[in-house]
């Protein structure tokens, strides 16, 4: 059995549907869809940043960086890096140095489920980085496993290379590539009624008028 597995990268994400993604929330998607959410214990290390892109995956063993130092240069501007901790909450694979071979690099973001260190120069090198809080204690380069772009699990979701993912404050998503436009298109739907539903407020109507929910508590009096 190998020790190291490397698959080709996939296919990228349509820079037009990249673009649709971005102009989506992830909070939108969480009022018609459940299953496509990563653990809410995964958040941005910049509130601020909102991505979408090519899913490319990796699975690291738990104090064992060394694939990831042999791929991070390799990858896309399309591309969102997810990183498979197998479990591992004490070991941050993700720092300094593998910050600014990213931003060198200049692919998408990167999600990792586990912990990062170094988080200022993360937020100097202005990376958009998502993960399981922080740690002291490093990964090694011991050369015992891993496995590039296989299916993984972050954050309780299953990751496919190829799959669309939206990251924003609120969270991270992953979506199938063949559904991902349709979902874009009703977020975008109804952040376009939320403005129109926010209109309606500030010219002096009640909330439970609007959403219909004041009747629904008077039939039930």
């Amino acid at each position: 059995m190998k020790d190291f597995i490397k698959n080709p990268l996939p296919a990228s994400l349509p820079q037009g549907l990249i673009d649709k993604l971005e102009q989506v929330e992830t909070a939108t998607v969480g009022h018609f869809l459940h299953s496509v959410f990563v653990d809410r214990g995964i958040t941005a290390i910049d509130p601020g940043k909102r991505v979408a892109g090519t899913a490319v995956t990796l699975r690291l063993a738990a104090n064992d960086s060394t694939l990831l130092h042999d791929v991070i240069s390799t990858l896309r501007p399309t591309d969102i890096l997810l990183i498979d901790r197998s479990g591992d909450t004490k070991h941050a694979c993700w720092g300094g140095v593998i910050t600014n071979a990213a931003a060198i690099c200049g692919f998408k973001a990167g999600v990792v489920d586990g912990p990062v260190t170094d988080v200022n120069e993360i937020r100097s090198n202005d990376f958009p980085m998502w993960s399981r809080g922080r740690s002291s204690v490093t990964t090694k380069l011991y050369a015992q496993s891993g496995a590039f772009n296989v299916p993984v699990s972050i954050g309780g979701v299953t990751v496919t290379p190829g799959d669309a993912v939206l990251a924003d404050e609120s969270g991270v998503i992953v979506l199938d590539p063949a559904e991902a436009e349709a979902v874009a298109d009703k977020a975008l739907g109804m952040q376009a009624a939320e403005l129109d539903l926010i209109a309606r407020l500030k010219a002096g109507e009640p909330l439970g008028q609007i959403t219909g929910a004041s009747k629904m508590v008077a039939e039930r009096l």
